[in-house]
């Protein structure tokens, strides 16, 4: 398999990598003039290129086949509340990555332990599991914003909250084969506040479950991305 590199910017056949890229490229995986390499540019654009110059400070690419792979008829979107140990988020963003999701949102809940959130590591770290993954489009990486602020931003038929409160949920994998795109609310280590769950009942947000078992946040969210992918797949 050829190497992967991001190219958000390419609008030519030519396209010149980073310094830090092309250092990488020439001095570390050894490529030189003609090796095959391949592009992705995050919007669906997958290319496949050649080493033109391979220059530590300046490697460039010629771009001699353009594939366009179109987004999913549905849209997966997961807003949750970031954990206190950041390596758990960064855990969630790569893997939901490899595994296809189209927006990740970050919530401030009443019972969040982090209440601010950089999104520069999070961003690279989504582009190299795009790179590693095959994926063609990179996920959308939303501020951190306060739950209340947050839920007048998505429509409600195609939002919903797992919570662990008692009562009547549905099975997010039965929302899921219908076909709707989907986003699902995952709260912080200490869930949602009754208050919380009320304000999204209140907006028409329906409750759902995610199985049995009490996960930890990170672990629900990525479940809820695999439960909406797996359902479309056995519906169809």
């Amino acid at each position: 398999m050829p190497h992967t590199f991001f190219a958000p910017d390419l609008t030519t056949p030519l396209y010149t990598l980073p310094e830090d890229e092309s250092k990488h490229a020439v001095r570390v995986l050894r490529l030189s003039t003609g090796d095959a390499v391949e592009l992705v540019d995050g919007r669906g654009g997958v290319y496949k290129a050649e080493v033109e110059t391979a220059d530590a400070k300046r490697c460039r690419l010629r771009v001699v086949q353009e594939q366009q792979v179109p987004r999913r008829t549905y849209e997966v979107h997961i807003a949750v509340a970031p954990t206190k140990n950041l390596d758990r988020m960064e855990w969630l963003v790569e893997k939901a990555t490899e595994i296809g999701i189209d927006r990740l949102s970050f919530l401030r809940c009443a019972r969040s332990e982090r209440r601010e959130l950089k999104l520069e590591r999070l961003q690279k770290i989504a582009v190299s599991a795009l790179k590693q993954s095959g994926q063609a489009w990179l996920p959308e990486l939303a501020e951190l914003t306060d739950f209340t602020a947050f839920l007048p931003t998505v429509a409600p038929e195609t939002t919903f909250i797992a919570h662990l409160e008692d009562g009547e949920r549905t099975p997010l994998s039965h929302i899921a084969a219908l076909g709707h795109s989907c986003c699902i609310l995952i709260g912080p280590e200490g869930d949602f506040t009754p208050q919380e769950i009320e304000a999204a009942f209140a907006r028409g947000i329906r409750p759902v479950t995610l199985g049995h078992s009490r996960l930890r946040t990170e672990t629900a969210a990525l479940a809820a991305v695999h439960t909406v992918h797996i359902a479309r797949e056995l519906a169809h």
